[in-house]
């Protein structure tokens, strides 16, 4: 079944807009999958220091490496964008769990409305979605 193209085609200047606040969060994103996957003692001691075993920090790179190539792959971002809505969640919920001030708590949260403020920008079926649009 295929989806009708829209009327409202996305100019090139919003695509653009909509790539560029896509990919800066996608990029950090990366280096921390990265990261989490050669575990460097920083990462280590973040991540008990926030109450989960050393033992997770393999799985949660290979989750956020995974989950960000899905999204920067134009076919399936949205489903990209949804994982790392889950894993983002996870993040502000293990700050708040921890008692981290706001800096914490916030900077995966706007990182999520950047990741779907560019999807939203650079897609137009997804701007049909929205409650305001007329």
């Amino acid at each position: 079944m295929q989806m009708d193209r829209q009327s409202d085609p996305v100019s090139k200047a919003m695509r653009w807009t909509g790539y560029v606040l896509s990919f800066l969060p996608a990029l950090f994103l990366l280096v921390d999958g990265a990261m989490k996957l050669v575990k460097p003692e920083p990462v280590v001691k973040a991540t008990i220091e926030l109450g989960y075993p050393e033992s997770t920090i393999l799985g949660l790179g290979i989750v956020l490496l995974v989950s960000t190539i899905i999204y920067l792959i134009p076919r399936t971002a949205v489903l990209g964008a949804i994982l790392l809505t889950g894993y983002l969640g996870g993040a502000v919920a293990s700050h708040l769990r921890h008692g981290d001030g706001p800096f914490p708590v916030l900077f995966p949260a706007v990182f999520g409305m950047l990741i779907w403020g560019g999807l939203v920008l650079r897609d137009a079926r997804l701007r049909t979605l929205l409650p305001w649009r007329s």
